[in-house]
């Protein structure tokens, strides 16, 4: 990350513009270089400016977000922050990350803008993640790799996945490349907004011979289908006779992220013992640290995703210093490196 983040912020309402202005400026290492509109002078602007990361609002006139996020992509690629909506705006947010936006911040409402300083903490950190995030990553494929390989068949009974900052892109390039006959169940918590996960879970089925479903209560858990925890509640498990289904519940009420990525890994490993195989993909913070070392010690297997691939390499780096990771994979070579561990 540079020394001072420069930011260019795009929004058509003036009164944001500001308000984002000032809640970066509480930063001292965050410098807002120039502000623009709607996306055809953003396209100019950041041109003129070279900023490092560049917020963008969705709903603008003249060129609004996402056509503006894939004219920057195909121009040069740079960090895209979406400020987003809270309702209404799924499709749009989930197409802007598709063009390939990092991350995005939700907006409380159109109206209640003096609601937006509640959300200057989550901006400012998402910018300087943002600015982490190489910029080959937000357009480029990662290099193909040999996969590191576990022998031994039939060695676990389900994989459950953590992820967050990139995460949107980064199960898009997973999830598909997994085999129809995937002989156990996979288990996603994702860090996303309420409103959003269901959407998404749909579209990732479209994508994949794999069923994708955002989890309910009490669902039995089954090989070939993934279940994506729904923003607000926490995924875990429970064993009834030779079933294991699915459990929804807002607690634990203390955790930083709610799903969160330690509840999903604890929970598998106290129900699937050592046939656990865990997996930490790119994102802020260190959620999963502590549940991949859940899982290490009921004997299951740990992977993180290779610094190189990760759009923020903070959860796989707090489970690699900690010693908990058994093979740090590039994307590419996930799914064919998690086939052939089970």
């Amino acid at each position: 990350m540079p020394d001072v983040v420069r930011v260019l912020v795009v929004d058509d309402s003036a009164y944001v513009r500001k308000v984002v202005t000032q809640m970066l400026g509480r930063s001292p290492f965050i410098e807002v270089i120039g502000t623009a509109r709607d996306g055809q002078e953003a396209l100019e602007r950041a041109e003129d400016l070279d900023p490092d990361v560049i917020t963008c609002d969705l709903n603008m006139p003249v060129m609004d977000g996402v056509a503006f996020v894939r004219s920057q992509m195909a121009r040069k690629p740079v960090p895209i922050l979406i400020i987003s909506i809270a309702a209404g705006s799924g499709e749009q947010v989930l197409a802007a990350l598709d063009a390939g936006a990092v991350d995005f911040v939700q907006k409380p409402t159109a109206l209640a803008t003096e609601r937006l300083m509640e959300m200057s903490e989550e901006l400012v950190d998402k910018v300087k993640a943002a600015a982490r995030a190489p910029r080959r990553i937000v357009v480029a494929r990662a290099p193909d790799t040999v996969a590191y390989i576990r022998s031994g068949p039939n060695a676990f009974d389900i994989v459950v996945i953590g992820v967050s900052t990139g995460g949107p892109q980064g199960l898009k390039r997973l999830i598909p490349e997994l085999p129809a006959d995937l002989p156990v169940p996979v288990a996603i918590v994702m860090h996303m907004p309420v409103g959003y996960t269901e959407m998404y879970a749909q579209k990732l089925n479209e994508l994949t011979p794999l069923r994708v479903v955002e989890a309910e209560e009490a669902q039995v858990v089954k090989a070939g289908t993934v279940y994506l925890a729904p923003a607000g509640r926490q995924l875990s498990f429970v064993r009834e006779g030779t079933e294991v289904k699915t459990h929804l519940d807002v607690r634990p009420l203390d955790t930083p992220h709610r799903p969160s990525v330690d509840v999903l890994f604890q929970s598998a490993a106290e129900v699937f013992g050592e046939r656990v195989l865990g997996v930490v993909m790119t994102g802020m913070g260190s959620d999963g640290r502590a549940g991949a070392a859940w899982i290490k010690a009921r004997g299951g297997y740990i992977l993180t995703e290779a610094e190189e691939t990760c759009v923020v390499y903070g959860m796989p780096r707090s489970v690699v210093e900690a010693g908990l990771s058994d093979g740090a994979i590039p994307l590419d070579a996930l799914a064919s490196t998690i086939v052939g561990k089970l």
